[in-house]
Order: structure tokens, then sequence, then C-alpha cells
């Protein structure tokens, strides 16, 4: 199993209660705002710490309450890419793709090239814009290319194509799917579009409340 994650998050008005696994292919997170979804993210990549639990990636233990452990964000192999994009605007695309790049000292299994990863993309040609001058489906393939730098062992996606008309988001929809079977490591994809989720999930849970229910188990792979 390539993903696990067991914990509780106290959280103002609810107690969020996560039991996840994954071993590959696409987890999709649906339910209403304040539900808890982009919090479990945040708590697997290290930017929330969990009230109680565990949290497993690649077989090492990122976080465990029992064992005092919290491994720090940069040392989790994660990829991150959030709502709004967070690209610097004062960076060419090429620039905000290199920020990706791992940290001296990090074991990353694949040598990958800001090149290799922008013609993945397919923005090779955008490499000295700045975020200024791009399309909103361009941003969010500069914002996937900058994970992707990471080498992570887990891509988290965090409502990515909320902001794109409806053309870009089926493109970007198919491209994602694409990536995940290329690049064979788990997506855990945060959305409020239930069709999203049928459409990209091998898995679906929706949460209200902090409670999670499975709407669909099986990987579709399998």
């Amino acid at each position: 199993m390539m993903f696990k994650a067991h914990f509780r998050k106290k959280l103002p008005t609810f107690e969020l209660d996560v039991d996840i696994s994954l071993s590959h292919g696409i987890l999709a997170l649906v339910g209403p705002s304040g539900a808890g979804k982009t919090t479990i993210l945040q708590c697997v990549a290290g930017l929330q710490t969990p009230s109680w639990g565990e949290i497993n990636i690649h077989g090492k233990t990122v976080f465990s309450s029992e064992h005092g452990a919290d491994i720090p964000i940069r040392n989790r192999r994660i990829g991150y890419v959030f709502q709004d994009y967070a690209l610097f605007p004062h960076m060419t695309v090429e620039k905000n793709v290199m920020y990706g790049k791992p940290k001296k000292g990090s074991t990353p299994n694949k040598v990958l090239t800001a090149s290799n990863v922008l013609e993945l993309l397919k923005i090779e040609h955008l490499r000295n814009r700045y975020p200024n001058q791009i399309s909103g489906g361009e941003k969010q393939r500069v914002a996937l290319a900058r994970a992707l730098m990471t080498e992570p062992e887990l891509l988290l996606l965090d409502e990515p194509l909320s902001a794109l008309d409806h053309d870009t988001r089926s493109t970007l929809q198919q491209e994602l799917l694409k990536l995940q079977a290329q690049w064979k490591i788990p997506f855990i994809l945060v959305t409020h579009d239930v069709q999203e989720a049928e459409m990209l999930g091998d898995q679906i849970i929706r949460l209200d409340h902090g409670k999670q229910e499975v709407i669909r188990k099986l990987n579709k792979a399998q």
C-alpha cells in the first residue's frame, strides 16, 4: 500500500475522522465547502498536524502521534498543487518549475530536468513567459510541472481545475488521467464537482462534517 492515513483532527465545529488507503490511481474527495477536504490534504502534506493518528507514504511513517513522529513538509516527497496555483509572479515559467527541484540531500528516483517536465505538460514554448502572460489552463500546467519536479511519491491536488472554463477543464482532466498512468504514483484530488470525481476517481470518498462515506471503493484498474 503506497499511501495509508488514519487520523483525527479537531476543527472548530467538528472532528475530522479520516481512514483512507491507496495503492495507485486517483482518490477523489468530494463534499461541500468546509467539510474537511483541504484539511486532509494539509495534514498529509505536513501543513497541519492531526490531533491523533498515523500517516504512511511509500512505506515511511511521516506522522505518528503514538511515536511522536512528524516529518517536516520538505522531507515528505509530496507534490502539492494549490487551488490558486501559487505561482511566483516575478519568476518565468521555467524558474517557477525549477523551484520544485528536489533539495540537496534528498534521493529522487528519477532524474528530471525542467525540459522533461515542460515537454510532458506541453508548455515548453512558454518557458520564458511570466504567469501574468499565460492563460488559466497554462498556469495549471505550470503548477503541475512544479509539483512533478519534486519527484513526489504522492501528488495532492486541491480543486486544481475549478477556475477553468469547460473545454480547458475537460482537456486537463484527460491529461491528469494520462499523467497518473505514466507517473504511477497515487494522486489525491479534492473537488466540488461530483462528475469530475466520477470521471477521475478510482476511489471516491464523500465528506460531510468530518465523516467520510466511501462511494467508490475498487480501483478501476483492478
